[in-house]
């Protein structure tokens, strides 16, 4: 019952603002209740603060003893929505699937797959020496192990 309440508080707030989506939601058997979003242009601190409050001012503290925490996905978070992948498409992931890890540019995304990009050194044709060749991949989300945001300084 406790949960039903606090996903549907959720869930009207996220209809609310539909920029922001929900990454995880947990409550544990001591009612401590974890919330973690994203957002389309990122998550701010007015952002979590309007999500606690929907939840926090429409629950009985007299009735269920709880806490609250709503955060933001970390920056080295690993990749797990659509919506994600495509706020991210201009920068450099790197993804792992069963086969390989790949570090490249991402420069598609849409319900099925992503299409990343990148260059790399591979032995000429003919002739002793390398030569630079510019890959292409689409990876199906159902291929891809864990994808994160590779943060350069």
């Amino acid at each position: 019952m406790f949960r039903a309440t606090v996903e549907n508080l959720l869930d009207n707030a996220l209809k609310e603002r539909d920029d922001l989506f929900l990454i995880n939601l947990t409550i544990s058997a001591d009612n401590a209740i974890k919330v973690i979003v994203d957002g389309d242009q990122g998550v701010n601190v007015d952002d979590c603060v309007f999500l606690s409050r929907a939840i926090e001012h429409n629950l009985d503290r007299e009735e269920q003893d709880f806490s609250l925490e709503v955060m933001s996905a970390g920056a080295a978070s690993p990749l797990t929505h659509t919506r994600q992948y495509v706020k991210n498409i201009g920068r450099t992931l790197e993804v792992k699937t069963s086969a390989e890890t790949i570090e490249a540019t991402l420069v598609g995304a849409n319900d099925d797959e992503i299409v990343l990009e990148w260059k790399a050194r591979e032995p000429k044709p003919v002739g002793k020496g390398k030569v630079t060749v510019q890959k292409k991949a689409n990876i199906p989300y159902n291929d891809i192990v864990e994808a994160k945001v590779m943060i350069k300084f």
